[in-house]
């Protein structure tokens, strides 16, 4: 069966719910550049944003289940199943202002955007995955819809890497950090 995914801030322990953005719940139905709902989620970590500075994990429904030591008064669950419907928030749609440089400032690491590879061209338009949904996964691989790439190496190396990190986007190129090659492809 496919696996949902949903953005989820853990420090604020709060959530966005794509098809509240008309998209679909599995990673890779939703998980490209100029998506309506990631951007969501862009804005929410750029500085200035709700979610900016905290940690965040793109959530998948079929992940390991969390030590129940870690929340107390649950049961041992994942953390997209620890996500109700009360921590939904709903930000509005944002303009088209497109980051150039995903940050993870945990590990002193960077994307830049303008160098992932295309993925397909359809009717004009160019496709990319984008890397934030693939970068802070939890259990990809577990369900249809999740990403399969074609090189195993690479995918080992990169989906999840940035998983319960502090993340960012900004247009500035960040000083003193490592860029990190985002050279995924379907």
């Amino acid at each position: 069966m496919g696996q949902y995914y949903k953005p989820v801030n853990l420090d604020k322990m709060q959530f966005v719910y794509s098809h509240s953005y008309d998209n679909g719940l599995k990673l890779m139905e939703h998980s490209w550049i100029n998506n309506s709902f990631v951007r969501v989620v862009e804005e929410l970590i750029a500085k200035g944003g709700d979610w900016y500075g905290d940690r965040i994990v793109w959530a998948g429904d079929y992940a390991k289940d969390e030590p129940k030591t870690q929340f107390v008064g649950e049961e041992s669950k994942n953390i997209y199943g620890m996500m109700v419907f009360e921590n939904e928030i709903k930000p509005d749609e944002p303009d088209d202002h497109k980051y150039r440089y995903l940050v993870n400032m945990d590990n002193g690491e960077f994307v830049d955007m303008s160098k992932v590879p295309i993925t397909d061209i359809h009717e004009g338009t160019e496709f990319k995955i984008h890397p934030l949904p693939l970068l802070t996964c939890e259990g990809n691989g577990n369900g249809g819809g999740d990403y399969h790439g074609t090189n195993q190496k690479q995918m080992d190396k990169l989906v999840g890497r940035w998983a319960r990190k502090c993340i960012t986007i900004q247009d500035e190129k960040p000083e003193g950090m490592k860029e990190l090659n985002f050279n995924l492809k379907e």
